[in-house]
Order: C-alpha cells, then sequence, then structure tokens
C-alpha cells in the first residue's frame, strides 16, 4: 500500500494503493510514463520500491520475496530467454531454477501446448518474434504459478498466437490471480474483473468490469490520459 518509486527525482509510481485477491484478474491501464511497468515489476520483485508496502501471501516484497517467488509468474516485454540455447534448453533452465518436479514430462507438454514441440531443439535466435513470445508463454507457465505478471503480453504475437494466450488464460480462470498491463481498452474489459487507469504514477480509475458501460469507460479513460 502506498507504493512509492522514483527514477531520477520523477516519481514513476507515486503512492499506489490495489490488492488482488485470490483468483482474480486486473487490467491496468494507461498512457507511457504512467507507472504501469514499474509497478508490475515491483510486484515481481525485480524492483525495490522506495516506500509503502508490498505483500504476496502475506509475504513482505522484497524482503521475503525467495518464500513467493516459485508462485509468480512473469512475462515482461521481453520473453527473458537465451537465444543462444534451444527451446528445450531454455524450459529446462527454469524448471531446474524452479524445482518443477518430473521435469521432462512438464517440459514436453508446455513445448506442445504451445505448439513449439517440432521445434524444441532449435536454438530461440532463430525463432520469429511470435514463436519466442510462445515460448516466453511457455516459460512464464512451466512452474504452475498462483499469481501471474503480464506485462503487454500480445505484442508480438502472431493472430494464433494471442488465440493461444487467450485459451491459455481462459484455462487458468478462478485458479490464478492475473495482473495485466495492456494498452488495448477492449481487452482490458474483456479479460479482467477489475480495470485500473493510472495516470502519472498515481491510480486514477479502479473500477469492477461487471456492468461497466464500454462507452462510459473510453470517454473516461480518454479524460485521464489526456
Amino acid at each position: 500500500m502506498g507504493l512509492t518509486k522514483a527514477f531520477g527525482g520523477r516519481r514513476a509510481v507515486d503512492g499506489v494503493d490495489l490488492a488482488l485477491g485470490r483468483g482474480e484478474r486486473m487490467s491496468i491501464v494507461g498512457p507511457n510514463g504512467a507507472g504501469k511497468t514499474t509497478l508490475l515489476r515491483m510486484a515481481a520483485s525485480l524492483l525495490r520500491p522506495d516506500g509503502g508496502a508490498l505483500a504476496i501471501d502475506g509475504h513482505d516484497i522484497p524482503d521475503q520475496a525467495a518464500r513467493v517467488r516459485g508462485q509468480i509468474g512473469y512475462l515482461g516485454h521481453q520473453p527473458l530467454l537465451y537465444l543462444d540455447l534451444t527451446a528445450w534448453q531454455n524450459l529446462e533452465f527454469f524448471a531446474a531454477l524452479y524445482g518443477v518436479p518430473a521435469a521432462r514430462r512438464r517440459i514436453e507438454e508446455m513445448l506442445d501446448r504451445v505448439e513449439l514441440l517440432p521445434r524444441a531443439y532449435d536454438a530461440v535466435r532463430t525463432f520469429s518474434r511470435g514463436m519466442a513470445q510462445r515460448l516466453g508463454l511457455a516459460r512464464l507457465l512451466l512452474h504452475d504459478p498462483r499469481l501471474l505478471l503480464l506485462d503487454e503480453p500480445y505484442a508480438g504475437l502472431d493472430a494464433p498466437g494471442a488465440a493461444l494466450l487467450d485459451a491459455l488464460l481462459d484455462e487458468a480462470r478462478g485458479e490464478r490471480a492475473v495482473m495485466m498491463v495492456t494498452h488495448d481498452l477492449d481487452r482490458a474489459l474483456a479479460s479482467a474483473d477489475r480495470v485500473v487507469a493510472m495516470r502519472r504514477g498515481r491510480v486514477a480509475f479502479n473500477e469492477p468490469t461487471a456492468g461497466l458501460d464500454p462507452a462510459t469507460f473510453r470517454a473516461r479513460y480518454q479524460e485521464i490520459a489526456a
């Protein structure tokens, strides 16, 4: 609560208070520079807050991050893959990092799920942007996290890849909490239980999507983004 983070004297996140319940889905929208990615990276324990309190499953972040990191899946603008390793080797590395049981079977299952099993032993640097992003999805879900933090996950995905991500998120509905940053207002409303709009590091709008009129929301967002 009251999260703050500054860079060079400018507050990228300025007193943000948000709560995400188990199984809840939250979309975060806002203009460039609103603080969305900074907020997400703090939740993923990749950035240390300057002030305020952040807790996941009752554990303070980042001081107790090691206790919950295995329950977090983070997918940023880049899919966090090693380009010189094969798809299989990438997932094998992350499976070892997270202590995934029956790792070989799980890796094969996830590669098949993202339709990359035929390319399992090809170096990632030979993949298209969409293929690398799909492998990033496999990495995201490999250790079966309870919290998904997604930063523009549809960026770079082709139409089949976007459909695959939709299906993966639908399969997880009610089981995983999801916080997703997106510029797509329609997707933000359709895929979440709650939509948050940020402006200049602060929360300017925070409402449940149920019963929220899309036209009213778009008009409000235009005011926020102006």
